[in-house]
């Protein structure tokens, strides 16, 4: 891919000129993330913007920052507190993977982001995008991104084809991000190639007439900038269901069960679950249950498949060999439940125990 491309005489430095003299005027540059720039900050960043919008993510960065400072706190902490600055933020596996690359930097690269891509994107939750968005932006490194907002901006102005999950259409996106990374202000390309795709190139309202590549865009040109990026194939998405035991003990508190540690909701807190047999499901927990009163259930959506939760309140007392209590088990109270970490589901349920009167609008 050389420096002339797909787009009559503009070339990629004419591409680099207008976005950063865009960048200039319209750029965003107060996001706390922005400010004190550390490889730390930016990756902690990175992480939770994926999937997320600026929005969202502002307080949960504010609170993390808060609590863990840099990477040695992080990887110091137990694993439960970082999941409970996670709690309603979703797609948990980010959490604990950001978890365990801060362990992989404080024991094998002394605290320090490693300055080489190949190292960046070995550890644990951090792909070839969010390696060059941390070396770029906190390293002064050439290392292109192609995050989603990237992808849209670059689709529309080659009008691209073919989804981009598609190993053809990925590689021409990567040559086409490694052709137009300049060698001089990384972290202002970096900063507006996202920047554009997040608030001018947007995917449902493009503000095309904003956009300082709007002369040159293909897919404007053709009328069709809501053709790009292809959308990926679309799957049926399967309906789950369960039973959420809301087992309550004579002091009104409730149990929670700690999830194996990969999965959904991996390591997280929830309520014992149930098929429909809840003697079982409780016998499990050395509990036996009174009868049981089903409150109004409610569809959680994961990016893979809709999940219908019915909850159930149990009030419960000790059977058999006694209530198990251990590592993987608690009892809280439901307006007090501690710094665990919670699936979304979970604190709604707990939130609404707390406040009996709102039950019935689950």
């Amino acid at each position: 891919m050389t420096d002339a491309m797909a787009t009559g005489s503009f070339s990629a430095a004419r591409f680099r000129r207008a976005v950063l003299a865009w960048y200039d005027r319209h750029g965003r540059k107060d996001l706390p993330w922005q400010q004190d720039i550390t490889p730390y900050r930016v990756w902690v960043s990175e992480i939770m913007l994926q999937q997320t919008q600026v929005a969202t993510v502002i307080p949960y960065f504010e609170r993390f920052m808060a609590r863990f400072p840099d990477v040695q706190s992080l990887a110091e902490a137990p694993v439960d507190d970082v999941l409970h600055l996670w709690t309603g933020l979703g797609y948990y596996a980010r959490a604990r993977n950001l978890h365990k690359a801060a362990q992989t930097v404080v024991r094998e690269h002394g605290g320090a982001f490693p300055r080489d891509i190949d190292a960046l994107t070995a550890l644990t939750g951090i792909g070839r995008s969010t390696a060059g968005a941390i070396a770029s932006i906190s390293l002064d490194l050439r290392a292109p991104i192609l995050d989603g907002n990237v992808k849209r901006v670059l689709t529309r102005f080659f009008a691209i084809a073919g989804w981009p999950g598609e190993r053809a259409v990925e590689q021409k996106l990567w040559a086409l991000a490694e052709t137009l990374t300049p060698t001089t202000r990384l972290r202002d390309f970096t900063q507006v190639m996202m920047d554009l795709g997040a608030t001018v190139c947007t995917r449902r309202q493009p503000a095309c007439e904003r956009c300082p590549l709007k002369a040159h865009c293909q897919a404007r040109a053709d009328g069709n900038p809501h053709d790009y990026p292809t959308r990926k194939p679309a799957k049926t998405i399967p309906v789950r269901s369960t039973m959420m035991l809301l087992a309550r003990d004579t002091q009104e508190r409730v149990l929670l069960v700690q999830r194996p540690p990969s999965g959904i909701w991996g390591g997280l807190w929830c309520f014992p679950e149930s098929d429909g047999d809840i003697d079982s499901s409780l016998a499990r927990h050395g509990l036996k249950a009174s009868t049981p009163e089903p409150l109004p259930g409610f569809r959680h959506t994961f990016s893979h498949f809709h999940l219908d939760i019915t909850p159930v309140i149990v009030q419960v007392r000790p059977h058999g060999a006694g209530i198990a209590e251990g590592p993987e088990t608690c009892w809280v109270d439901p307006a007090q439940p501690g710094r665990l970490g919670l699936a979304a589901p979970v604190k709604k349920l707990l939130e609404s125990l707390a406040e009996p009167r709102q039950l019935s609008v689950l």
